[in-house]
C-alpha cells in the first residue's frame, strides 16, 4: 500500500508482505534476474530461525514476490549473500548453531543454481562466535573469509587469524570449496570481538581496501587494528589503538567529503538490558590523509608530496592516521568530534539510545546507518531513540539525522559555540511524520526500494501492534542535486555472458563484492572542485544491511563527473581505473580485468525519469523549428542565386568587341 499526500514527504510504500518476518537482508542489485529492470531483492529470515525466503522485486507490481526458500537445520545468525562460487549467481553463506549451547558458528554455503534455487548445502570449517567477514584476500577476485577458529584463538595466541581460502574449481567434480589456513597478516594479531565491527575499506588513500578489525582486550575493553594491503606481500598492521570507554558498533563513510573514509559510532556509559544505551555520544574520527589540492598549488614539495591532484586520487599516504583520544565533553577535535545526543534534541529531555536488538538472540548490534538521503554529497545519519527513558516499555522511534553546514547560528551538534567545525547534525522535522509515528523500531537502513535515485528508509519493527514487521517509507522529496551508482563485479563468467546448461545466457550483475572502492571529483555550480570516497559493502557481520552496490550524493553540479576513480583488490600494477565525464543520475557496472593485458569492461545505465518524453518533444520541436528557418534561408539563398544569375547572362562584354 501507499500514502501520498502532499503534505508527508516520506511515505509509506510496501509493508504488506512482512508478516511474521524477523530480519532482512538485502541481496543483490543489478542482478540479472530481470535485465530489463535492474533491482534491488531481499532475503528474508523467518520467524523459525531456520526458513531462509527469497523475494524478487517486481516493479511493475510494487511489491516484493517470493520466490524460492531454503529450510536450514540450525538457528542462522547472519547470512553473507556472495559469489563463492563464480557462476555469476549469489550463494548464500549462512552461519548458524544450537540455540542455548553456542560455542562455536557452523558455517554453510548455499550455492545458487543457475536455473534457479539452489543446489545442496557445503559444509566449511567451524568459527569462533565472532562471524568471519568475506574479503578477496589473494587478488583473484574470489570471495575468501577472514576470521578465528577454536583451535587458533587457544593455541596460536599471537597469530589467532585464519583464512577460508576459496579454491573452488568447477570443472573438478568434487571439488572444495574452501581450504582452511593461516591469514597472510604480518605483524602482532589480536582476538577478534564478538561483536565486532570488522570492516574492508580502503583506509589509506590507495584505492586498495584494507582490512580494519574490533579486538578484545578483555574486562569490557576493546581496540582496533588497521592492516595495510600490500597486494602479493600480504598485509601489514599499520595502526592500532584502544577504543574509547563504552564504544558501539563503528560505521564508515566520507563524512566530510574530503576523499577519506572516517570513522563514525556511538559511546554508552551504561546499556539496559532492553539494549538502550544512556548517556550515549556520537564520535566521529575523521580520518587524516593528504588532502586535495587546490587551484594552482603544487602536489609535491622538496620531494615530499603535500596533496592529490584530482586526476590522480589514489595515491596512498603511509601516515594517515586516525586519533580518537580527544573526547572530552569540553573540547573539539578537528580530528576528533564528540558531542551527546541531547545536543540533537536540545528542547526535551535526553533521550536513550538503542544500541542492540534484544529480541534476537544473542542481541545483535545496532550500527549508525549512514546515507546521503539529500544527496548533497554528505552521509547522513538514522539512529533509534527513546521517547521517555530506558525502560523496556518506551517508544523506540526512528530518526532521521541531517548533515549540515557549520554556521555562526549556536546550538548545532557537532560545532562548536562560535560555529565553527567540519559538519553539524539536526534532526529532520519536516515531511517525517511517517517515522515519528513508529514506537517499535528494532532496526533502521536506507534502501532504494525501487531504483529511482533516492534513498528510502527501512524500518525493521518488534510487530507488537499488529501492523507487521516490516515499514518501507518512501523519500519522496525533491532535491535539485544528482547522485550516481555504482557497482564492481568479481570477474565472473570472464565479465561476460554467463550460460545455464541449457544455453541460456544471463549477465553476473548481482555478484559484487567488499573491497571495491570509488573516489571521484565534482564542480559545484559556482566551480568549486570538491573530492569524495564511498565504499563498496564494506561490513556484512551481524546484520549490518548494506546494499551491494554503492550510492553517491552529487550535491548541485552543472558538469559531468571529472574525475571516478574505480578500485578493485585485483593483485595488478594498476588495480585502478580511471573514468572521466560520467553521466550525473545514472548507474556505472565496472567489470574488472584479471590481467593487464585484457582492459576494463564498463557499461552505464541512464536512469529513465517522467520528463524524458517531454524533453524529447522539445528536442524534436526544437530540431523542426531549426530545419524550417534553414530550409527557408536555403529557398531564399537560390533564388538570389538564380537572379544573380540572369543579370550576368544579359550583360555585354565590350571587350570583346
Amino acid at each position: 500500500m501507499a500514502i501520498r499526500t502532499k503534505e508527508i514527504q516520506w511515505e509509506l510504500a510496501c509493508a504488506g508482505w512482512a508478516d511474521g518476518v524477523n530480519r532482512f537482508w538485502p541481496g543483490g542489485s543489478f542482478c540479472g534476474l530481470k535485465e530489463e529492470y535492474p533491482s534491488l531483492d531481499a532475503l528474508m529470515l523467518g520467524d523459525d530461525h531456520k526458513t531462509l525466503d527469497v523475494y524478487l522485486w517486481n516493479h511493475e507490481e510494487y511489491t516484493f514476490q517470493k520466490s524460492s526458500s531454503v529450510k536450514h537445520h540450525t538457528n542462522v545468525y547472519n547470512v553473507v549473500p556472495g559469489d563463492f562460487t563464480h557462476t555469476g549467481k549469489l550463494d548464500l553463506l549462512v552461519m548458524s548453531g544450537e540455540p542455548f549451547t553456542l560455542r562455536s558458528l557452523e558455517m554453510h554455503v548455499y550455492p545458487a543454481l543457475t536455473q534457479g534455487g539452489f543446489d545442496n548445502v557445503m559444509s566449511l570449517e567451524l568459527s569462533t562466535l565472532a562471524q568471519p567477514i568475506p574479503l578477496d584476500l589473494d587478488g583473484d577476485m574470489k570471495i575468501d573469509l577472514l576470521g578465528m577458529t577454536v583451535d587458533s584463538q587457544q593455541h596460536t595466541p599471537n597469530a589467532p587469524f585464519q583464512a577460508w581460502k576459496n579454491v573452488w574449481n568447477g570443472s573438478e567434480l568434487n571439488s572444495p570449496l574452501f581450504e582452511l589456513t593461516d591469514a597472510p597478516f604480518q605483524g602482532t594479531q589480536c582476538d577478534i570481538a564478538n561483536p565486532h565491527s570488522n570492516a574492508v575499506v580502503d583506509l589509506d588513500g590507495d584505492c586498495l581496501a584494507d582490512v580494519f578489525l574490533v579486538c578484545e582486550e578483555g574486562q569490557g575493553k576493546k581496540s582496533f587494528q588497521i592492516w595495510i594491503n600490500n597486494k602479493d606481500d600480504g598485509f601489514t598492521l599499520a595502526q592500532k589503538g584502544s577504543l574509547p570507554s563504552g564504544t558501539q558498533s563503528i560505521s564508515f563513510a566520507d563524512m566530510d567529503r574530503d576523499g577519506t573514509i572516517d570513522m563514525v559510532f556511538a559511546t554508552c556509559s551504561t546499556v539496559s538490558p532492553s539494549g538502550l544505551g544512556s548517556n550515549c555520544r556520537i564520535n566521529i574520527a575523521y580520518n587524516q590523509q593528504l588532502p586535495l589540492c587546490v587551484t594552482g598549488e603544487a602536489s609535491v614539495s622538496k620531494g615530499i608530496r603535500k596533496c592529490r591532484t584530482p586526476d590522480n586520487l589514489c595515491i596512498a599516504d603511509p601516515n594517515f592516521k586516525f586519533d580518537l583520544s580527544s573526547s572530552s565533553s569540553s573540547s573539539q577535535s578537528d580530528a576528533f568530534v564528540s558531542f551527546p545526543i541531547s545536543d540533537l534534541f536540545p528542547s526535551g529531555p535526553a533521550p536513550s539510545l538503542l544500541v542492540n536488538d534484544r529480541t534476537f538472540s544473542p542481541p545483535i548490534p545496532l550500527y549508525i546507518t549512514l546515507g546521503d538521503a539529500n544527496m548533497d554529497g554528505f552521509p547522513d545519519m538514522l539512529i533509534i531513540v527513546s521517547s521517555v527513558g530506558s525502560g523496556s516499555s518506551s517508544g523506540r522511534i526512528p530518526k532521521l539525522v541531517y548533515s549540515v553546514p557549520c554556521s555562526k547560528t549556536a546550538g548545532v551538534a557537532g560545532c562548536d559555540k562560535n560555529g565553527n567545525g567540519r559538519r553539524g547534525w539536526q534532526v529532520a522535522t519536516k515531511g517525517v511524520e511517517q517515522l515519528d509515528s513508529v514506537m517499535d523500531a528494532r532496526g533502521v537502513s536506507f534502501v532504494d526500494l525501487d531504483e529511482d535515485g533516492t534513498l528510502d528508509i527501512m524500518v525493521q519493527r518488534s510487530g507488537n501492534d499488529k501492523k507487521g514487521n516490516m515499514l518501507f517509507v518512501q523519500n519522496n522529496f525533491y532535491y535539485d542535486a544528482f547522485f550516481l551508482k555504482a557497482i564492481v563485479l568479481n570477474g565472473a563468467c570472464n565479465n561476460g555472458w554467463c550460460y545455464t546448461d541449457d544455453g541460456q545466457k544471463y549477465h553476473p550483475f548481482g555478484v559484487s563484492y567488499s573491497g571495491a572502492s570509488y573516489k571521484y571529483t565534482v564542480l559545484d555550480t559556482v566551480g568549486s572542485r570538491s573530492a569524495a570516497q564511498v565504499a563498496q559493502l564494506p561490513q556484512t557481520s551481524y546484520h549490518s544491511l548494506q546494499s551491494p552496490y554503492s550510492f553517491f550524493g552529487l550535491g548541485r553540479t552543472n558538469n559531468y563527473i571529472e574525475n571516478l576513480f574505480v578500485g578493485s583488490t585485483v593483485h595488478l600494477k594498476d588495480h585502478y581505473i580511471n573514468m572521466e565525464g560520467v553521466i550525473p543520475n545514472s548507474k556505472v557496472v565496472i567489470l574488472p580485468s584479471a590481467n593487464e593485458r585484457e582492459a576494463w569492461k564498463r557499461e552505464l545505465f541512464l536512469r529513465p525519469g517522467e520528463w524524458i518524453p517531454w524533453v524529447t518533444v522539445t528536442v524534436v520541436v526544437g530540431m523542426a523549428i531549426m530545419a524550417i528557418i534553414v530550409l527557408v534561408l536555403h529557398v531564399n539563398e537560390k533564388r538570389e542565386d538564380e537572379l544573380e544569375r540572369r543579370r550576368s547572362s544579359h550583360r555585354i562584354n565590350f571587350d570583346a568587341l
